[in-house]
């Protein structure tokens, strides 16, 4: 760059430049004074092009990290010396060591529910029997009702935790239990258990 744009020829394009105003100034331009200002301008944007365009070429990406195989999935084929192939066990296939422990709402059922409204017909109370067939007692009974219209269209969910101790094997009636605010259209109920403690 330094050596093609000389002092010599920087003269020169001054020279070229001023010749050209002073030919605007009387009137008469030449085609070549006009080349003159423009060329000086080109030179200078590619240049710029020429300097830029190599960072954006394919050969940058040879720098780039390679993508580390996964320890996974690469499997080593069983060497002449072992004197049994182990079969290979992908991590989510290997056995969990942890044991499926049923949940206590599981042992849990309701039964011989009914339901009337209350406090000018906007609260509902529920009467029912809860059984606790677990080899445990349980504690922090949580019930969810499901409130339909008269034609079986769903209205509205309710839940109500009961804060008391079933013992094992055993039953609790439970009358008039008020499990919330309820539709005024609501006509039929469905109550369940969905989540408890173990004692």
């Amino acid at each position: 760059m330094s050596a093609g744009l000389s002092g010599f020829a920087l003269s020169r394009w001054m020279t070229i430049a001023f010749v050209a105003s002073r030919g605007r100034k009387r009137g008469r331009v030449r085609p070549g004074a006009t080349l003159a200002l423009v060329l000086p301008v080109l030179v200078v944007i590619g240049s710029g092009f020429w300097l830029v365009l190599p960072l954006y070429g394919g050969d940058a990406a040879d720098g780039d990290p390679s993508i580390a195989a996964a320890p996974a999935a690469i499997e080593t084929p069983p060497s002449a010396g072992d004197t049994e192939a182990k079969p290979s066990i992908a991590p989510a296939e290997q056995p969990s060591a942890r044991l499926t422990v049923a949940s206590p709402a599981t042992g849990l059922r309701i039964s011989a529910q009914s339901w009337r409204r209350a406090g000018l017909g906007s609260n509902a109370q529920v009467t029912f029997i809860l059984r606790n067939d677990n080899d445990y007692a349980v504690k922090d009974v949580e019930i969810a009702c499901a409130f339909a219209r008269r034609d079986g269209s769903h209205l509205t969910d309710r839940r109500r935790m009961i804060p008391q101790t079933l013992s094992m094997k055993s039953r609790k009636r439970f009358a008039r239990l008020h499990v919330g605010f309820v539709n005024i259209h609501a006509d039929r109920i469905k109550c369940q258990v969905v989540a408890a403690s173990r004692v």
